[in-house]
């Protein structure tokens, strides 16, 4: 955080929370939901929950950059999400509505942050 900004409202920081307990979340129900609850073959499908583990460091040090992307990036989950709800059966359909559940939450809590905080900034410019 920039010295000129100042402390940042409280949904700042339950915002983050909620993001990164989201792609913790993603990552676990992931990783659970291909090796053990509804397993579609090998354990290799796994390895699509690689790529959340990437904005987590950015997310959880507040980098407003990795909040932005983040909210295009959870898309493409989200998308997983609703076509595997559509075709799959059984306890398979509803981990992906869990999975669809969480990126809805995860892309709410980022762009609230990024608001917040790109207002935040505004509001202490133009009062200083």
């Amino acid at each position: 955080m920039p010295a000129h900004e100042g402390p940042l409202p409280p949904v700042v920081a339950w915002t983050r929370a909620v993001a990164v307990g989201s792609i913790v979340a993603l990552i676990a129900l992931g990783l659970a939901w291909e090796l053990w609850l509804a397993p579609t073959g090998s354990g290799w499908l796994a390895l699509k929950v690689a790529p959340l583990a990437l904005p987590l460091p950015g997310l959880v040090r507040n980098r407003l950059y990795t909040y932005r992307w983040v909210t295009l990036f959870v898309w493409l989950y989200f998308v997983e999400g609703v076509v595997r709800a559509a075709s799959d059966r059984g306890p398979g359909a509803r981990l992906a509505l869990v999975e669809v559940g969480l990126t809805l939450l995860l892309f709410a809590a980022c762009a609230v942050h990024v608001r917040w905080r790109l207002g935040h900034a505004a509001a202490s410019k133009a009062a200083a």
